[in-house]
């Protein structure tokens, strides 16, 4: 084999071993260093990497005590305006149950007063609306036909009415004169007052009955007639 190419083979050869001793030398240094490192009396832990050690924190209580100061003042102040907030929901609620109250009363004695009102309206239409009671004679029968003509603005007083009853019929409603001039000529006088039918319908009185013995309406025709002709019943003192 040629020299010179042995010597190029034995130089690469060289330079192989070389480059591993190198490595293998550099990795020996490596791990020198790093048992270096340990103490002497700690023991040896075959992992790749030595955790890290932790630091040392010191603390103040100082801060804390302010914080927890802080957080309880926070916590005081908070409550009380809880409290407020309750307090013044209360207080609305009270002043809106006492508003009810006061419109409830309200609207109870309105309603009192207008059944009051409805009850005092209701007997004063009954009272107004129920007849008055007269006597079924000659005092009731004059009472009532006068209560009628006042209505209508027929004047005559009871005791006018009276006399001329008397005369004329003695008070007998159903009285009739078959004699007198009116009876010849076939229309009789009638009643308390003896007033013909054709008076009688004549000056009859609305709301009285159409009834020429019915005592109070001929009470009523009569001096309905008087007041047109004499001015009053009271004027009349014979046959009229």
């Amino acid at each position: 084999m040629p020299k010179h190419i042995l010597t190029r083979g034995h130089s690469r050869a060289l330079t192989r071993h070389h480059k591993i001793a190198a490595a293998g030398v550099a990795a020996l240094g490596a791990a020198a260093i790093g048992f270096s490192a340990v103490p002497s009396n700690a023991s040896t832990t075959t992992t790749a990497e030595a955790p890290a050690q932790t630091a040392k924190v010191s603390y103040s209580t100082q801060q804390i005590q302010g914080v927890k100061a802080d957080v309880n003042s926070q916590l005081a102040g908070t409550s009380v305006k809880v409290e407020q907030i309750a307090a013044k929901k209360q207080a609305a609620a009270d002043a809106a149950a006492k508003k009810k109250a006061a419109a409830e009363a309200k609207a109870a004695k309105a309603r009192q007063a207008a059944e009051s009102a409805s009850r005092s309206t209701e007997r004063a239409e009954v009272k107004k609306a129920a007849p008055k009671k007269y006597g079924d004679n000659l005092d009731g029968w004059i009472r009532e036909a006068m209560s009628i003509m006042k209505k209508h603005d027929i004047p005559g007083s009871y005791e006018g009415i009276k006399r001329n009853i008397l005369r004329e019929s003695s008070g007998n409603p159903k009285a009739i004169n078959l004699w007198d001039i009116n009876a010849q000529k076939g229309i009789p006088s009638k009643g308390l007052l003896q007033v013909i039918p054709p008076t009688f319908d004549a000056y009859h009185v609305k709301g009285t009955p159409k009834n020429i013995y019915d005592p109070v309406a001929n009470i009523v025709a009569a001096c309905n007639y008087a007041a047109d002709k004499y001015g009053t019943m009271d004027n009349v003192d014979s046959a009229y």
